[in-house]
């Protein structure tokens, strides 16, 4: 009887509200940085990588996507979400919503966070019965100050052997597909349709833009474990040595680089990663293996090998500001996760202007996106609203 099962959160309530610790890279961001980001998220917008064409641009220069916050930032930007320890546990992403306040990043910027715990409720689900889902918000700040963004994450934090037992996706998940010559020659051309669509950043003006216009769709994939390794090896944070531990001043117990209680076989090794860093790696050693690895995966409930949250935020965001051009700017988007993108997969990207306002708090016109990311069978991924500023003239 599931009735029996139940998940202890007395060391989560205490911390509700609080300013928390974590991570803070420790170098300035660099242009291999950037373009390995920008290649891992599969975004070729030439401003990113291109110096040659960057230099031609309005930028002057090579010019971070709107992406590249959560590049820099730690865990995926999922640390303020995932606080106290819940024993046996595992975390997958449930949504990000962010907000951007103007500032672009650049090789040389450094950015700082700010974290805090903000809430959380508990829902009984098919997937693993009793589920914690959980926010927490991040300010980003850039070197002199600025503030750059505001993200609000949200974790699913749930008991391990549940999802286990359950193995919802195992029932819902068919053979691992094989494309076709053809239908990869297809999914070719639509990825190289879009990227074309939007490579000479012409923003679209705000007049001209109508309800009901579509975006250009995009597809990224087939996904593979090179492809989900190559994701994770593009944050920063998982790079031996980048990042330094820093509590916020006043807080007590400010859960720095504590244990959230991870399922045996998914933790860190804290005190063997002073010797060998590999053991507090993250893919091979904790709580992403199970992203490249189909044993893992089924032992939390994914069945298969799968892509990350944090990604595909990254994808979605990036994928509207490519449409909004060099003198657009995506100011807000809220994004939920669905499910996660599966090894074998494709993702397809479908959006749509629904609405247009002049007058907004953001002091700008805007228009209003909705963009859905679903697999080939349909299977919706993410659903996403986002309002993108545009030039007027």
């Amino acid at each position: 009887m599931n009735d029996m099962v139940t998940i202890d959160l007395s060391d989560v309530d205490k911390r509700v509200g609080t300013a928390i610790g974590g991570g803070q890279i420790r170098e300035p961001l660099t242009s291999s940085d950037l373009r390995r980001w920008v290649m891992a998220m599969d975004y070729p917008n030439p401003v990113h990588w291109d110096p040659r064409f960057a230099a031609e641009s309005p930028f002057g220069g090579l010019v971070a996507p709107q992406s590249i916050a959560v590049c820099m930032d730690y865990g995926h930007g999922c640390a303020p979400a995932c606080v106290g320890y819940i024993k046996d546990s595992h975390l997958i992403f449930g949504g990000e919503e962010w907000w951007y306040y103007g500032a672009r990043i650049r090789p040389g910027d450094h950015l700082t966070q700010n974290r805090r715990f903000h809430d959380y409720k508990v829902s009984d689900t098919k997937f693993a019965g009793p589920t914690m889902f959980s926010r927490g918000d991040t300010l980003h700040y850039k070197q002199d100050g600025s503030l750059v963004a505001k993200a609000r994450s949200t974790a699913i934090r749930y008991l391990k052997d549940e999802a286990e037992k359950r193995g919802m996706y195992d029932s819902m998940l068919g053979e691992l597909k094989r494309w076709s010559n053809a239908e990869l020659a297809e999914v070719d051309a639509i990825r190289h349709n879009w990227l074309m669509a939007y490579r000479e950043g012409v923003s679209p003006r705000w007049e001209e833009v109508a309800v009901g216009d579509k975006l250009v769709r995009r597809v990224i994939g087939p996904h593979t474990k090179a492809t989900f390794a190559t994701e994770y090896r593009a944050f920063m944070f998982n790079i031996w040595g980048s990042m330094d531990w820093v509590a916020p001043a006043g807080v007590d117990d400010p859960w720095v680089n504590q244990d959230p209680g991870w399922a045996e076989g998914f933790g860190f090794d804290e005190e063997g990663a002073l010797i060998d860093p590999r053991k507090r790696d993250g893919l091979y050693l904790g709580p992403s293996r199970g992203h490249v690895d189909d044993q893992k995966a089924g032992e939390v409930g994914m069945s298969r090998s799968y892509g990350y949250g944090a990604t595909m935020q990254a994808w979605a965001t990036d994928y509207i500001a490519y449409w909004a051009g060099n003198d657009g700017m995506v100011r807000w988007i809220k994004s939920d996760f669905r499910g996660p993108a599966f090894e074998g997969d494709v993702t397809y990207f479908d959006a749509e202007v629904v609405e247009k306002r002049e007058v907004t708090e953001w002091g700008v016109p805007l228009v209003r996106v909705q963009l859905t990311l679903a697999n080939q069978d349909g299977m919706v991924l993410v659903k996403s609203v986002a309002d993108v500023e545009l030039p007027l003239i």
